[in-house]
């Protein structure tokens, strides 16, 4: 199991926990629009970095950006193993199949 598969499910299993003893349960119980819209915080924050070129902070937003984007699913019910198989349902496929593909 990698990292990501066992934050996910690290993240699952806050889910129901005592919001004071959880980030993450903090997070989860303020609603999946606040999910969201952490993520979009989150993800800002990345393109800056990205944009100044700092790859050291860019490294760390990005491990932000997993984060959040995991418990933003999460928040709606969404499990990481779907997206990896929805990845994995598109490997090999062109970037430009798959963008005409959804018409």
């Amino acid at each position: 199991m990698n990292v990501l598969d066992r934050l996910a499910e690290t993240i699952a299993g806050r889910a129901g926990a005592d919001p004071e003893s959880s980030h993450t349960a903090r997070m989860l119980a303020k609603g999946p629009e606040k999910c969201a819209e952490k993520f979009g915080e989150e993800a800002i924050e990345a393109i800056i970095e990205a944009a100044k070129g700092d790859t050291d902070k860019l490294t760390y937003e990005a491990a932000d950006v997993l984060y959040h984007l995991m418990v933003m699913l999460t928040a709606r019910g969404v499990a990481w193993s779907d997206v990896l198989a929805e990845l994995e349902r598109r490997e090999g496929t062109s970037g430009i199949a798959e963008k005409a593909s959804r018409g």
